[in-house]
């Protein structure tokens, strides 16, 4: 049976099997011909490369290959797999591209980024190139990660900015609302055993309701993000959150980006694409700078909320880090860190520093995106984020919303 349910005979299990093992397949099956030769071709010229030379179409005799140095070449070839392969398979392919067959210096022709399947990836690929493109290839580039940005902010503006709101409102819950503002759900809830059998009625004790919506910021969040060149889809997400979260008049929020250097990027957060632009991946880490920095950006402890994105591999004075840290903690600043936050899998980060993070009682773990917008609630709630990361991503928990 094929991943789809329907049957597969002999042939057509034959002709898989060769696509998968190229020429070694070949005693087993059919010559490839037509679409199934070109797609073999694409294999090939990725997969099989080993000397440069072109790859032979059809499939015939030893296949070397690779991409060679022709950006028209790569074009072709990537229009090539765009035809074959579907879009999730095309994304694999050009990552691998990237890495096998080392295209990071044609990546900055702009016909070349016109034929490319846009994903966090590449946008990471072409962040690490941004102090080399020319300005012939910056604007191509830019419409590229535009283009992942857009579909990044669909897939987790709208939860964001509901799981937001609701944390915030829950915690401006007061017992002695005004009349419009009582939460008849809550309010009957809490005076269940206040029930009047012989009206049957209850009679409330106390209101529940929700504190009038004030036109003041409620809470302080500040993300630091670590652009070390491990973190790239970090970065990536990291940018689009804090442009959704700066777009909310309850929250103030700060976006710091770091290596050895640190620089704020709040004023260009009503642009995550200028934010990803303003980073510069790669280089060194000094984990302890960033966070003296952060100290700085704090006015309101009790009212702070620090997220730290970064795999802890600290290049400065660690000791120091994690002095300030634990003063931050004291001053009633929530902190919260995430060794990743993205989709490809679990990350690598120092479990040494990871650990003394959590003997000072901050959480410490990988996030999915599509579970940030649930942390964010729980931690604006002053929740045990710590507990929810437990039960979250635990073997077995349901996948979060989308």
């Amino acid at each position: 049976m094929s991943e789809t349910g329907t049957t597969v005979d002999e042939a057509g299990r034959l002709r898989r099997w060769r696509l998968v093992l190229g020429p070694a397949g070949e005693p087993w099956g059919a010559p490839l011909r037509g679409g199934d030769a070109a797609m073999d071709a694409a294999l090939a010229a990725l997969y099989d490369a080993d000397d440069g030379s072109a790859a032979r179409p059809g499939g015939g005799g030893p296949r070397g290959a690779g991409l060679g140095s022709s950006a028209p070449r790569v074009a072709r070839w990537l229009g090539d797999i765009r035809t074959y392969f579907p879009s999730t398979v095309v994304q694999v392919m050009q990552r691998d591209a990237v890495d096998r067959l080392n295209l990071r210096q044609l990546l900055l022709e702009p016909e070349l980024l016109g034929a490319v399947e846009p994903d966090v990836s590449l946008v990471g690929t072409l962040l690490s190139l941004n102090r080399v493109m020319p300005e012939t290839t910056r604007a191509t580039a830019r419409q590229v990660v535009a283009s992942v940005v857009a579909e990044v902010e669909r897939r987790v503006a709208d939860r964001t900015r509901s799981a937001v709101a609701g944390a915030l409102d829950r915690t401006s819950r007061t017992h002695r609302p005004h009349l419009r503002d009582v939460d008849w759900d809550a309010t009957i809830r809490a005076n269940l055993r206040h029930y009047l059998p012989e009206h049957r009625t209850v009679v409330p004790e106390r209101l529940v309701g929700h504190g009038r919506r004030r036109q003041v910021v409620a809470r302080d969040v500040v993300l630091a993000i670590d652009q070390s060149g491990s973190m790239a889809e970090s970065v990536v997400y990291a940018s689009v959150f804090g442009a959704v979260l700066a777009s909310m008049r309850a929250l103030s929020t700060s976006l710091v980006v770091f290596d050895t250097e640190v620089v704020d990027l709040t004023p260009l957060l009503a642009d995550p694409v200028d934010v990803l632009f303003g980073t510069q991946l790669g280089g060194g880490t000094d984990i302890n700078r960033a966070v003296a920095y952060c100290q700085g950006l704090v006015r309101r402890p009790a009212d702070t909320l620090l997220v730290l994105v970064s795999d802890l591999y600290e290049g400065g004075v660690r000791d120091e880090l994690l002095r300030r840290v634990a003063d931050l903690t004291a001053a009633g600043v929530q902190v919260v860190v995430l060794l990743a936050l993205s989709d490809s899998g679990a990350p690598s980060y120092d479990r040494e520093n990871a650990a003394a993070l959590v003997e000072l009682g901050v959480p410490a773990f990988a996030c999915t995106p599509d579970a940030f917008p649930d942390l964010l609630a729980v931690a604006l709630a002053r929740g045990d984020v710590g507990s929810w990361a437990e039960r979250a991503f635990a073997p077995g928990a349901a996948a979060p919303r989308r």
